[in-house]
């Protein structure tokens, strides 16, 4: 089920456009004959891809095409002494052993860094180990053979003779002047540290009638796609050009990179994205082992394909989520949050990963922690240490969960502490509706958001006093329920002020080409691609309206870096909200041009016509006039029949890059509803319900799929995933025997609601909501576990929370 509210009070718009007077006048129609946007329809890919009719890296088969495995590092720290390759040569099929020495030849090193994280460091980094690997799973070796069954029985026989070293474990005692360091020429294992103080937090901690103080534990987990990473690098030697096939969210960026690391020129790299068995960050960064993929069909002469087995996808896949945050908020008796203070420690691994870096998720948790709220008084301390294990970057959410679960953790302590109900406690806080645009204390700036209307609306849409009061009478049964809420920002929409100001060419703009075919179809190619997400469904439903044709009229092309305009991929949930308003700008500029066209075949004034439902009409009567395929055959056949001077132009492009803000923030609010079996420790998921106010609802049921999934991501990190170490740096649980996710038979029901205040930042007013429900799942369901086993007077704090935990805090197990 899913409800849609226009919030009254989202008449507040970007400072520098002229103000609406009207809630309708936010949500009025982009187009003159508005039929798809903001209706659900079927993803135009969803035929093919349940009949089995997808191509993924590993359906395509190229001539001559080779594959690679890789010797990975067995251990987290050691000295490289020697390869002894011979053996591995002499196999059948093998064409090629490459070690980082060979490789080198081929492809500059790179160091992940961004100028405006200020003191950022990381040391240089090859696509092959050299010298030493740094964490297990590594890349050392690798070995190209004609089937991967040749290269896997050859790579037995790699002999690599390795000194093992000292390796740096534990994040609390990664920047001690006694422990090793990982690169000497750093001076210290410190990434990454920054500081923010507002003034006045001691003052307010002073004053405060109530003051919280907790230490919240986040442990690392991974993305585990259906389909691991992977990908064919297949270099022309005849042509001089690199065409890849890569499983990628952010083709243009990976095209940038293999240009840049590889000395070619843009023109000189094709990088394509077929279709994409899920990404969620996991996919974004450029790995090691992609640069030696490509370096390797330059040496071979041929195509080569990799593709991550699932096991070693553990280690070679970026980690995310590893922190340690002590914080804590100042309250009156009354009510009133008054300052938040906390210090987030967070490892990294040894190297930041390329191109994006991995102090960003840290940097983003000092944004956002408090952010709903609207207290003025905050400090901050953030430092990235350097570990010995799998390097850590941007993961679905990206430093949301965290900081949402520090908020809402000390906002539900803080509540308990002064007697007051969670989400009166949490209404009295929220920045008001009415009060936007607004800065908060970290310093970002928000143009419009709904936390008091998004709390309405969580409140009525759970039956919440209805919901305490069963809570209650099961209580007098020895049966322990608890309710925990979650209120939310998310940004989107980010401008160039994410990865651009820091010199990471990730471009920040979407582009899109629309086209009127012969036939008097539509074709639209759009720079962010699909990922299993549904954009090129609602760029369908975009470009049928904002041109004025049927939705199967319309064909959608992304994922190809030779055809599509530049842009910057599927990221921070930027898909709706800077792609859509591509295509929605490209869309209408065709139409304009074909009014053109029009007028001069009919010899009217272009205003005095229309397109609707694929003809061109009297704007005045509606009465049809021409088909837009006879206007096509005329244009693009009988040009014999146009005036001398006048030439059709019924292909265009149009680029947008949001720059009202640095990012444009959405909210919501989720609410979770559990059972705690205090003998057993084990948690029963009940009910999730979810308000989300992401901008203007495109296709109401893609939005809610998008929302139910993210939520199923955020309740495996709070309750299910954890990538385990040793004191080794070892990881224990690197397969899926081990390493749980979220399965369909233990989540709950999950209900999902909406709240509309569009974006006035663009035409389209979509803003993000990829991400949102993995940023508050965590935090909802954390509370709703503190709150049933508050009779005991217990907490847990830390992720993911086990039955262990749960019965460590009861105080049954040591």
């Amino acid at each position: 089920m899913s409800t849609t509210t226009i919030h009254p009070q989202a008449v507040n718009a970007v400072e520098t456009r002229e103000r609406p007077t009207k809630v309708a006048d936010l949500l009025r129609p982009v187009t003159t004959d508005q039929r798809y946007i903001g209706a659900s329809s079927e993803r135009p890919g969803i035929r093919r891809l349940v009949q089995g009719q997808g191509t993924y890296v590993d359906d395509i088969v190229l001539p001559r095409m080779a594959h690679v495995v890789f010797w990975r590092s067995p251990v987290a720290h050691c000295r490289i002494l020697s390869i002894d390759a011979e053996a591995a040569k002499s196999m059948p099929g093998v064409i090629m052993v490459a070690d980082g020495n060979d490789i080198a030849k081929v492809c500059k090193p790179w160091v992940a860094t961004l100028e405006h994280l200020k003191g950022m460091k990381s040391a240089p980094q090859y696509p092959l180990a050299i010298e030493r690997a740094c964490w297990q799973g590594e890349a050392v070796v690798a070995i190209v053979a004609e089937t991967r069954e040749q290269a896997e029985d050859a790579l037995q026989f790699v002999m690599v003779d390795f000194e093992r070293l000292p390796p740096v474990v534990n994040i609390e005692t990664a920047l001690r002047p006694d422990e090793p360091l990982i690169h000497d020429e750093l001076g210290d294992n410190l990434c990454f540290s920054r500081s923010l103080d507002t003034g006045g937090v001691d003052e307010a901690f002073a004053r405060a009638d109530e003051v919280v103080d907790i230490t919240f534990e986040f442990g690392r987990h991974t993305g585990v796609t259906l389909e691991p990473r992977s990908q064919i690098a297949d270099w022309n030697s005849a042509d001089q050009r690199l065409t890849v096939y890569h499983s990628c969210q952010a083709p243009h960026m990976m095209q940038d990179l293999y240009a840049r690391q590889f000395s070619l020129s843009e023109t000189a790299v094709r990088v394509l994205c077929k279709d994409v068995g899920g990404s969620f960050g996991i996919k974004v960064h450029a790995y090691p082992d992609d640069f030696a993929t490509v370096a390797l069909s330059m040496m071979c002469r041929r195509p080569v394909k990799f593709v991550a087995d699932r096991l070693e996808s553990f280690t070679s896949d970026i980690h995310a989520r590893h922190h340690r945050v002590k914080a804590r908020l100042a309250a009156t008796r009354d009510g009133d949050i008054l300052a938040f203070d906390m210090e987030d420690l967070t490892g990294v691994g040894p190297y930041s990963m390329f191109p994006r870096t991995s102090a960003i998720e840290g940097n983003q948790v000092v944004n956002l922690v408090g952010g709903p709220y609207k207290h003025q008084h905050y400090r901050a301390k953030l430092d990235v240490v350097f570990q010995n294990k799998t390097p850590t970057c941007q993961y679905r959410g990206v430093g949301h969960p965290i900081a949402c679960a520090v908020t809402e953790g000390l906002v539900d302590l803080a509540a308990q502490r002064i007697g007051m109900d969670p989400l009166a406690f949490r209404r009295r806080n929220v920045i008001p509706d009415d009060a936007f645009p607004a800065t908060g204390a970290s310093g970002i700036r928000m143009e419009v958001l709904s936390h008091q209307a998004c709390l309405d609306k969580i409140e009525s849409l759970m039956d919440y006093p209805a919901l305490r009061a069963e809570q209650a009478a099961l209580r007098e049964r020895g049966i322990y329920r608890g309710i925990g809420f979650a209120t939310l920002i998310e940004l989107t929409n980010p401008s160039a002020s994410f990865y651009g100001v820091g010199g990471a060419r990730i471009a920040s703009q979407d582009g899109a080409t629309t086209r009127l075919d012969p036939s008097g179809t539509v074709t639209v190619l759009v720079s962010v691609g699909e990922q299993g997400q549904g954009t090129e469904g609602i760029y369908r439903q975009v470009t049928a309206d904002a041109v004025g044709v049927d939705l199967t009229k319309v064909r959608v092309v992304t994922g190809d870096t030779d055809v599509t305009p530049y842009g910057g991929g599927t990221w921070a949930s930027r898909g709706a909200g800077i792609g859509g308003e591509a295509v929605l700008q490209s869309g209408k500029a065709l139409r304009a041009n074909i009014l053109k066209v029009a007028a001069v075949i009919l010899k009217r004034d272009a205003i005095e016509l229309d397109v609707r439902r694929g003809e061109v009409i009297d704007a005045s009567s509606k009465a049809s006039l021409l088909s837009l395929a006879e206007l096509g055959r005329i244009a693009y056949y009988r040009s014999d029949l146009l005036p001398p001077e006048f030439t059709p132009e019924l292909v265009v492009t149009r680029h947008y890059a949001q720059r009202a803000y640095p990012f444009i923030f959405t909210n919501g609010v989720q609410a979770s509803y559990v059972e705690v079996d205090p003998e057993t420790g084990f948690v029963k998921l009940l009910k999730h319900w979810a308000v989300e106010d992401c901008g203007r609802v495109i296709n109401p049921k893609l939005v809610d799929e998008q929302i139910r999934g993210a939520i199923v991501q955020g309740i495996g990190g709070a309750l299910l995933e954890e990538c385990l170490y040793d004191d080794e740096g070892l990881m224990r649980n690197a397969s899926m025997a081990d390493y749980l996710v979220p399965m369909s038979a233990e989540m709950p029901d999950i209900e999902v609601a909406h709240v509309q205040t569009p974006t006035q930042s663009s035409q389209l007013g979509a803003k993000g909501a990829g991400e949102a429900g993995t940023a508050g799942a965590p935090a909802a369901v954390m509370n709703a576990i503190n709150d049933a086993i508050a009779p005991f007077d217990a907490h847990v704090w830390s992720q993911p929370i086990t039955p262990e935990k749960v019965l460590r805090a009861l105080g049954k197990v040591d």
